[in-house]
């Protein structure tokens, strides 16, 4: 009976797997929050150790150039590669440092999406913090339960609004969706990563799929409908200019070098894109990623001990996706790995759960589901740190032009040993 009521509350929380999910093979996500700015300070909880028990298993061997990996990893190195029309700062050699740029945010609207921007700024920020509001995720009602004082703000490593620098530039795109019962900013600490090493980050809120809407129906609600390839379409037109809502990004932005990424539900729905985007990396899903006319590269990651989208989706993903590709499993590590909601809390040190269930807030037993937080689980600062090497390495190896994103992942599994597996081809 405990297993139907779990496999219910994933339904009814995750969506249950179907044809337009594309998630791979096991349900569908989570999330974390995402809003408007506020200013504050922020408790912040550290959650597992790292207690891996799993041994390394048969590495494939990349079909590219490694080169030399003496410099892998070393602090000191640094690079300036870029692809041809573009010139960027140097940035370290080592992907999950972050990059060279203080990171600028701005919300702008696309069709009827509001969309973060994350950007290579030309100033460092001063001032109050930026902040998102996780309650802008939720229902307004339910969002109306929790105080300031109980809320688990996200603080940013940005600044609102700052001025884009246009000395360098310019810059490829990257586009995350976020996973079912997730929203924008759910994966912020990566996105900024990516912003300093010489990118343009866009993340929507995505009707039907964030957290507002799954707890919809759940509190006597209705959900927005669900259509993220029109999502997906809109955000690609306002890259390549034919709307006007990146605008003010006009000349920066390098519209023909596009990578494409998302968690879970998220993920499995940049699979498809392989005429639009020459890298895709489904974080936690098993897509079959294409061989369309634009891809050049693809990677899936995510952990062993994903109880949600089952390990084996991933590897069955990975085999059925075309080449050049590459599948990073991390030992021990569960769905939220490329997210920061495990250690997301408040100032007295609650987690999102217990805040929902002190607050009352609607439907926050099904949202148990979703956490898949434990110390017996790889601990979040080393799967933080797997996450951004290897996504920054197959970003910066194809929109930078950067033998250094080669190197570095073909030397993963020295550098990080939780990397369990590591398949090639």
């Amino acid at each position: 009976m405990r297993r139907i009521g779990w496999v219910l509350g994933s339904c009814l929380l995750f969506g249950c797997p179907s044809d337009d999910d594309e998630g791979g093979g096991g349900g569908g996500e989570s999330g974390e929050a995402g809003g408007t700015e506020a200013t504050g300070t922020t408790g912040a909880s550290t959650s597992g150790t790292n207690s891996t028990d799993e041994s390394t298993t048969t590495t494939g061997a990349a079909d590219v150039s490694t080169g030399d990996t003496s410099s892998t990893g070393a602090s000191s190195a640094e690079n300036t590669d870029a692809c041809e029309g573009a010139t960027l700062r140097a940035k370290p050699n080592d992907t999950s440092m972050r990059g060279p740029w203080p990171v600028g945010t701005r919300t702008v609207t696309v069709d009827d999406l509001t969309v973060e921007v994350f950007y290579p700024a030309a100033e460092q920020p001063s001032g109050d913090p930026v902040r998102f509001d996780i309650r802008d995720a939720l229902p307004p009602e339910e969002a109306a339960k929790i105080s300031d004082e109980q809320n688990p703000w996200q603080i940013c490593d940005c600044g609102r609004d700052l001025p884009i620098d246009d000395a360098y530039g310019p810059y490829p795109v990257i586009v995350f969706v976020h996973g079912t019962a997730g929203w924008r900013t759910q994966s912020l600490r990566h996105m900024t990563h990516w912003a300093s090493r010489g990118f343009v980050v866009l993340t929507a809120d995505h009707p039907g799929l964030m957290l507002r809407d799954i707890l919809a129906p759940l509190c006597g609600g209705e959900a927005a409908p669900r259509d993220l390839d029109s999502d997906l379409e809109a955000m690609l037109a306002a890259i390549r200019g034919e709307t006007p809502a990146l605008s003010e990004f006009a000349g920066v932005l390098d519209a023909e070098r596009i990578g494409m990424t998302g968690h879970s539900a998220g993920g499995g729905a940049v699979g498809p894109y392989s005429d639009d985007a020459q890298v895709i990396i489904p974080l936690a899903a098993g897509p079959v990623v294409g061989s369309g006319s634009a891809i050049v590269s693809s990677m899936i990651l995510g952990g062993t001990a994903d109880t949600v989208v089952q390990y084996s989706a991933l590897q069955s993903g990975y085999g059925s996706s075309a080449s050049p590709k590459r599948l990073v499993g991390i030992g021990n590590a569960g769905h939220l790995v490329p997210s920061e909601i495990c250690t997301a809390s408040n100032e007295a040190g609650q987690n999102l759960l217990e805040i929902a269930d002190e607050t009352g807030v609607c439907g926050a037993g099904a949202a148990g589901f979703l956490f898949q937080c434990s110390d017996a689980l790889l601990d979040d600062e080393t799967g933080w740190a797997i996450v951004e090497y290897a996504t920054s390495a197959a970003f910066e190896e194809v929109l930078h032009c950067s033998s250094i994103g080669t190197e570095n992942l073909a030397s993963i599994q020295t550098v990080y040993p939780d990397v369990v597996e590591f398949l090639a081809e």
